[in-house]
């Protein structure tokens, strides 16, 4: 595993880490304490130190996990935490300081830590970037020790824009193959700030496993079958918002191009950590086998400019019209 400064935390993060919205369970399948702990063994026996979840990850068990897991590990482990989804109707007033004093106390209690390494604003609606209270609170949570670290987790990149006017250490944003417009402007700008980038939803839902044909089907409860038009939550959560059917003929088309064969998704987490502002990638995982295919992305050797050229390509082709102009 080779590792990256995670900004001005200085915490020198894993390339390759855990996401663990999908931690003990597939989407949508009941919770596995066992398969967590296993997985979270896996990745940190492979040199995984950075872990992201969020409050409402299987109704908070993915923290509870975490908790377990990391109690023997002090300062070798790094845990980044997101809070607001708890919010019905998730709108920007809930955003108070009310509301996010007490997601960050529950955090603790389930972490079972006395400060969050890391809190991260759960794709707030637009309009909190532009109410400082949300930012002025986590600063207060700072100042009181109960928080070391804070950012945003967002969906456009006109957010993350947004939120480098606030004392953030870090953004998590889609970036992926099918998602290339963080990296045209907005990585320098962090940069800039020394703020680390964390890429979520690096496999498009899977998408970029190359795996999927036209006839693939998902469970009755799998966000993928959900929420494919923006039904539970921002449409560019699934699929990184690129139609299923074009997104099928897009990773075939890379597949083919690249000559990735069945490493189509090990290469797509590569191709993110061409970019030196990308601090982590989070990929998911429900089982340890699925650890070991993705930390083998991390010695990939590097891009060509051909392959370079070659994804921006496909991009262009099929995914930037309207994917560019929407997120």
């Amino acid at each position: 595993m080779k590792y990256r400064r995670f900004g001005k935390t200085n915490f020198n993060v894993s390339e390759v880490s855990l996401g663990t919205w999908q931690l003990g369970s597939k989407w949508g399948d009941p919770f596995n304490e066992q398969d967590a702990q296993n997985t979270l063994a896996a990745a940190y026996d492979a040199g995984v130190n950075f872990f992201d979840t969020a409050d409402v990850y299987q109704d908070g068990a993915s923290q509870r996990a975490l908790a377990k897991f990391i109690k023997d590990k002090g300062d070798k482990v790094f845990v980044s935490t997101k809070v607001g989804r708890r919010l019905d109707p998730h709108v920007a007033s809930g955003y108070n300081a009310k509301n996010i004093t007490k997601f960050v106390e529950d955090c603790l209690t389930n972490l079972q830590v006395d400060a969050l390494d890391n809190v991260l604003l759960h794709c707030p609606p637009t309009a909190v970037y532009y109410e400082p209270e949300a930012f002025f609170t986590l600063d207060q949570l700072k100042k009181d020790g109960k928080i070391k670290n804070y950012g945003v987790s967002v969906e456009k990149v006109e957010e993350a824009m947004k939120a480098l006017d606030y004392d953030i250490s870090s953004v998590e944003i889609i970036y992926n193959m099918f998602r290339l417009r963080p990296a045209d402007s907005f990585f320098k700008m962090a940069q800039a700030k020394d703020v680390g980038i964390i890429a979520r939803v690096p496999l498009a839902s899977g998408l970029l496993s190359g795996k999927y044909t036209q006839q693939t089907t998902f469970g009755k409860n799998d966000q993928r079958t959900t929420n494919r038009h923006g039904e539970q939550f921002d449409q560019g959560e699934t699929f990184s918002g690129v139609d299923f059917a074009i997104g099928v003929k897009a990773a075939d088309e890379l597949k083919a191009r690249l000559g990735a064969g069945d490493q189509l998704a090990q290469m797509a987490l590569r191709y993110i950590l061409m970019a030196d502002a990308v601090s982590t990638v989070i990929p998911g995982a429900s089982k340890p086998e699925q650890i070991t295919r993705n930390v083998a992305a991390a010695d990939l050797p590097a891009f060509t400019a051909e392959q370079m050229a070659i994804v921006r390509d496909v991009y262009d082709k099929y995914i930037k019209n309207p994917v560019q102009y929407k997120w």
